[in-house]
């Protein structure tokens, strides 16, 4: 190998103008050499090992971009978090300037792409349960085709422009906990979007720097029929954001606009996104849904795709459970409706971890309490599980799913293996 080859790396990045800070490439990375600001996604050249883990699952492929670079002169983390685009390829006179040869830049391609295909994903020695290690990146096999990326920046059409036909509180008054249900139509643009999908929003205005915001990335609540059955809208749950995951005082600038929208008005957005956390579609089918907060509206869009077939007799499902976590039933999204559900439709468990007077229970808890309910489910092939909500439930709900798949005799490590390979066990936290 040509010695100069030791001193260039083929440095991953991430395209700041197609990311829609997802966190999906940071929540998966095994070796956290991924992290973020309020605005970019970026990687560290120094802790990334090519591994290649947060490729497939990124909903936009903006994680999928490289550059050939000197060492020393590596896009630092700092660096990246400044940038509003990718910088331009070195050409070969400019990584000449710094000893680059045309073989050396060969070499590396060739160690990278060798990196990529023997790396295991983890760290040597590595003894902390790596819960993303288990998540699929592909659908199930019955899930229905969904479209990608009609709009967005690499799109023909950049943007395209919804109307507000509904928006909704969906919790109880509090200064903590105000969620809103909101409506958006497209009118006769196309927007095809299936349940588990997502798209971005972007607000109006600049930022402290002036540079305009970017999109931020909201589940569709809604079916793949609409919220309004035959309609070309969807809907979104969007709770207001005051304060950030360690307590400190923030106004979300997305959020906050989402809330405050009015019937009428427009709203630019992006996507649609993701072609993994679909549900299936063939009879007999299982769903096991674990959330919290507003982690339910792909659940809620499940649960209302099926009921509607259920109301239609078209369909013979199987067994819906739900697992939904809260700090207290008065913040937990459309309380009211799922408690009118009828009980053979929807098997549903709460989670409420700051009730006045009562002992603390977050989902994992009540998974474990129905270990007898979701062992055979975990068994049965034609069950799929899906988590969504704040990224800091994900392992507690895996480790659980490992602890009830142990107490009833099976093998974790094979079990685990077979959920990510067939597209039975979706992560989606953030």
């Amino acid at each position: 190998m040509d010695i100069s080859a030791t001193l260039v790396i083929k440095q991953h990045l991430i395209d700041p103008e197609i990311c829609i800070r997802c966190n999906t490439c940071e929540a998966i990375c095994p070796v956290g050499a991924i992290t973020h600001d309020d605005r970019n996604y970026v990687v560290d050249a120094d802790k990334c090992n090519l591994c290649m883990h947060c490729i497939s699952p990124c909903p936009t492929g903006s994680i999928d971009n490289w550059r050939t670079m000197p060492r020393v002169k590596a896009y630092s983390p700092e660096v990246q978090l400044t940038w509003d685009e990718l910088p331009a390829e070195l050409s070969t006179e400019q990584l000449a300037e710094d000893g680059v040869s045309d073989c050396a830049a060969q070499v590396v391609e060739a160690v990278a792409l060798d990196a990529a295909a023997s790396s295991t994903g983890g760290l040597a020695g590595e003894s902390s349960f790596n819960s993303a290690q288990y998540g699929a990146s592909i659908p199930p096999w019955s899930a229905a085709h969904a479209y990608t990326n009609l709009y967005g920046p690499k799109a023909s059409e950049k943007t395209i422009t919804a109307t507000v036909t509904g928006n909704v509180r969906v919790t109880e008054v509090g200064k903590e906990y105000d969620t809103h249900h909101i409506v958006l139509d497209f009118g006769a643009m196309p927007f095809p979007v299936l349940e588990g999908q997502s798209i971005g929003v972007i607000p109006p205005g600049t930022d402290d720097l002036g540079r305009a915001h970017h999109a931020r990335q909201y589940s569709i609540a809604s079916p793949r029929n609409g919220e309004r059955p035959g309609y070309n809208n969807l809907s979104l749950t969007v709770k207001r954001v005051l304060e950030d995951h360690q307590g400190q005082p923030v106004r979300g600038v997305a959020s906050n606009y989402l809330c405050d929208l009015q019937v009428g008005d427009k709203v630019q957005v992006m996507g649609p996104f993701g072609a993994s956390f679909l549900m299936p579609n063939h009879p007999r089918s299982s769903i096991v849904m674990i959330c919290t907060g507003t982690g339910s509206a792909p659940m809620r869009a499940m649960t209302e795709w099926r009921r509607r077939l259920r109301a239609s007799a078209k369909f013979e499902g199987g067994k819906l459970m739900l697992f939904f976590g809260a700090r207290t039933k008065e913040e937990l999204p459309y309380f009211g409706p799922l408690q009118s559900l009828p009980k053979d439709f929807m098997d549903t468990t709460f989670a409420f971890s700051r009730t006045p007077g009562q002992p603390k229970k977050y989902v994992q808890d009540a998974m474990r309490e129905r270990a007898a309910d979701l062992a055979p489910l975990l068994k049965d092939p034609n069950t799929f599980f899906y988590v969504c909500g704040l990224k800091s439930m994900e392992e507690g709900v895996v480790l659980a799913l490992r602890d009830v798949a142990s107490q009833a005799g099976l093998d974790w490590e094979a079990l685990g293996a077979s959920l990510k390979k067939e597209g039975r066990l979706h992560l989606e936290t953030y």
